[in-house]
């Protein structure tokens, strides 16, 4: 009575088809990223040394380190996230708590942000460039830089948060506003310690992108080459995006292995945010009792 139907092997081929289908698509896309990696640890690995992260570049940037640069990106990532993400979760907590779903200032909102995250890279350049350094005259700055990456990474952080945001079970307001709580109590200590391990997403996609970005840097706040570091945030910056353009594009006679080395470091300060915000996502989502 229950022995397997011709139908059920069937079936069972079929999943075995789609399962080694999809197997070899996950495969098809961490292929490239192994091969850029080893790629990368290859011909920049001998470069890298604790001289090479904390001395300057010499003789026309042929040579020295990066520690202008390196210091740089850290500057531009850690500003434009301080300035994009009470902006972005505040952004999102409106949309999610507060706003009616069928209002026109709700859906202008959202068609702004989906036209925002499509606008290409160059343009935000020109928006800070006209804004920041020109009409706000803080001039070609790590914090006109910063604003404009800020800016770049609204949509991410706003998406990200208010998805975070819904998934927090209708439940949990309820049984808060039964006990006596307002509306941003009930958001405060129970809608937003759930949803942070979502909010922590963007801000993970938010770093990646700052510190990648070329375009909105060069026209706002970076520079090729500084001879002494940043004190301030009215000061321009050297970038590690930046500083390999240069030194791909712009520098003669460069080793071969310097922009390999430089391209290496990127990479890795940018895997190191990301798996820190990771380490605390996946602490705090150990914490939850649904």
């Amino acid at each position: 009575m229950f022995a397997a139907q011709p139908v059920n092997d069937h079936h069972r081929q079929v999943e075995g088809l789609f399962r080694l289908l999809f197997g070899l698509m996950t495969l098809l896309l961490i292929l490239p990223m192994l091969w850029i990696m080893a790629l990368l640890i290859d011909r920049g690995g001998p470069v890298l040394s604790l001289a090479f992260l904390f001395s300057f570049p010499t003789h026309g940037m042929t040579a020295g380190g990066v520690f202008p640069a390196l210091l740089g990106t850290i500057w531009l990532v850690l500003l434009s996230l301080l300035a994009s993400l009470p902006l972005g979760v505040a952004a999102a907590i409106y949309l999610s708590e507060y706003a009616r779903q069928d209002h026109w200032l709700t859906r202008l909102i959202n068609l702004a942000t989906i036209n925002l995250a499509g606008v290409p890279s160059i343009v935000h350049a020109l928006f800070g460039l006209g804004a920041f350094v020109l009409f706000f005259r803080m001039g070609t700055s790590i914090l006109a830089a910063s604003l404009t990456l800020a800016i770049m990474s609204l949509p991410v952080i706003i998406v990200s948060s208010w998805e975070s945001l819904q998934a927090v079970p209708w439940a949990f307001r309820v049984a808060c506003w039964n006990m006596g709580a307002t509306r941003w109590q009930t958001i405060r200590q129970v809608v937003l310690p759930n949803a942070l391990t979502g909010i922590l997403t963007g801000i993970i996609l938010q770093v990646s992108r700052a510190a990648g970005e070329t375009a909105p840097i060069l026209f706002t706040g970076a520079v090729f080459f500084l001879p002494f570091l940043p004190t301030s945030p009215f000061d321009q910056t050297m970038a590690l995006a930046l500083h390999l353009y240069t030194l791909s594009t712009q520098v003669p006679d460069v080793p071969e292995a310097l922009p390999f080395g430089v391209a290496l470091l990127l990479v890795g300060l940018v895997l190191l945010m990301n798996a820190a915000a990771i380490g605390f996502r996946l602490y705090l989502r150990g914490k939850k009792r649904w």
